[in-house]
């Protein structure tokens, strides 16, 4: 696949994915055997980030990431993102705390860098400021 395409790829995923909770995009667009590298290594990648999405999405139902600096050379694309949303919904942090709405807005950075083969993500290195969104829902001093 060119560069060109896989960027293409990574904008359709998020947006569908993300931005309109289309779950059955998780499915379209990553392989199987899929790996984010920020989690154990046992973990479900395809399973873990449909679990992801609608924990966003439950959180801050106005959910939207806009896409900047698309890059990709060989295999890897990589991009800058904003999270923007509106915290109405119970926020899932761990496996067992839930932050109450809060109504606040929040805009949080994120970098991606996703390795794409045959049209599929394979690989997700992925950092995201949470200390930013923290203080930004008043649960963090700033």
């Amino acid at each position: 696949m060119s560069s060109d395409a896989n960027k293409a790829m990574i904008r359709q995923f998020m947006e569908q994915a993300f931005n309109q909770g289309d779950l059955s995009a998780v499915d379209t667009h990553l392989a199987a055997t899929a790996v984010d590298h920020q989690e154990a290594s046992n973990t479900n990648f395809c399973t873990h980030l449909k679990q992801v999405i609608t924990a966003l999405r439950t959180a801050f139902p106005d959910l939207h990431f806009e896409l900047h600096d698309v890059l990709a050379e060989g295999d890897i694309v990589a991009f800058r993102s904003s999270m923007t949303g509106t915290h109405n919904g119970p926020l899932l942090m761990g496996s067992t705390l839930q932050l109450a709405p809060t109504g606040r807005s929040i805009r949080v950075t994120h970098m991606h860098f996703v390795r794409v083969v045959d049209n599929k993500g394979y690989d997700l290195w992925h950092l995201w400021d949470t200390p930013t969104m923290m203080q930004q829902l008043g649960v963090a001093a700033g």
